[in-house]
């Protein structure tokens, strides 16, 4: 019997690479049966702001708002597809932990689908990359999307490179 995932978390992050990941989601849910469940997850990472002198509330109540509106619309797109199981949370604090530890074991996660990272190799030597992190340290099963629906690689906008 193929193996089938009751629980799958998707980081979104407004990102090409999540979106594909996402939509691959949708696909594998749909496969897993009605009473998979879908979750995606946003999150704010409250560090960026700890350098801004004038900070205010309103940064991150307009951050949040605007993923409110981008989970609202991948909801609507999962619908369409049959999705029944699907639901968003957005946090707030490092998302690399949030990510492969905190959602994972609070919603009883058996897969993270998340798309390949959209860092250069400069980036990822300086910061790190969450997509990395996540596969070397997650608690459940991690799928890296590399690919499009029709499983073609993907190439993304060469400028952010």
């Amino acid at each position: 019997m193929a193996q089938q995932y009751k629980h799958i978390l998707v980081p979104v992050d407004g990102s090409e690479e999540a979106e594909l990941a996402f939509k691959k989601a949708v696909a594998v849910a749909k496969r897993n049966g009605e009473e998979t469940e879908l979750r995606l997850l946003h999150v704010v990472d409250t560090r960026a702001f700890q350098n801004i002198s004038s900070f205010d509330s309103s940064m991150v109540e307009q951050v949040t708002e605007t993923a409110k509106k981008t989970l609202d619309k991948y909801i609507d797109y999962a619908k369409e597809k049959g999705v029944k199981n699907i639901n968003y949370s957005i946090e707030y604090g490092a998302p690399k932990t949030i990510i492969a530890r905190d959602v994972p074991k609070e919603m009883n996660a058996d897969l993270i689908m998340i798309g390949a990272t959209g860092l250069n190799a400069v980036e990822r030597i300086l910061i790190g990359s969450v997509t990395e992190f996540v596969t070397r340290t997650a608690i459940c099963d991690v799928l890296v999307v590399r690919t499009d629906l029709d499983n073609k690689l993907i190439e993304i906008d060469k400028k952010k490179k």
